[in-house]
């Protein structure tokens, strides 16, 4: 199976994935009146399913309207019981660590996953399980808030694959992990 954990985010160019009560309205800041998708609709066509921590759920959830995934979406909670009913047969609760978190993903079919959320994706560095960086940079500085990545055990090295603009402002940078050779 071609396993793969991608991480495809927005971040200040300060580094923070939100501002420091959590705003997000500064990823709105540049107008897209053309509604490009920036590389989002080519990760959809990628992937098998969502793996998002229960904060970025509730922020999604809290935008209202319909759910915005087609794909299926494994939500990482030890405090959330239960699914809202219009998610039931969209969304599936886990707990555990990340790599106990994948076996079970794995064994469901799914294997390209999406990897999305401030502290999952740090979690998933930590066990270094993430393949895939794509990261969008906003021309902003929030000088606080949510940091993407976290303090890490050791250095983990990364090879650039390729950058793009995306309306004449916004830089988004691929990497790929390297495989660690001792």
């Amino acid at each position: 199976m071609n396993h793969k954990n991608i991480v495809f985010i927005a971040t200040s160019i300060d580094g923070y994935i939100a501002g420091k009560k959590g705003e997000l309205d500064w990823l709105e800041m540049i107008p897209n009146p053309n509604k490009q998708s920036m590389g989002y609709k080519e990760l959809m066509e990628e992937i098998d399913a969502i793996v998002m921590g229960r904060t970025t759920f509730e922020t999604v959830c809290g935008f209202g309207g319909d759910w915005p995934y087609q794909k299926p979406v494994f939500v990482l909670s030890r405090t959330i019981k239960e699914i809202p009913k219009k998610l039931i047969d969209k969304v599936t609760l886990l707990e555990g660590t990340p790599k106990g978190i994948l076996h079970t993903i794995h064994r469901k079919g799914f294997f390209r996953l999406y990897i999305d959320g401030g502290t999952t994706i740090q979690n998933f560095l930590k066990e270094d399980l993430i393949d895939e960086l794509r990261i969008t940079t906003v021309p902003i500085l929030l000088g606080g808030g949510f940091s993407l990545f976290g303090n890490l055990s050791e250095s983990m090295k990364f090879e650039y694959i390729k950058s793009e603009v995306f309306l004449d402002q916004m830089v988004q940078v691929h990497y790929k992990r390297k495989i660690k050779t001792n």
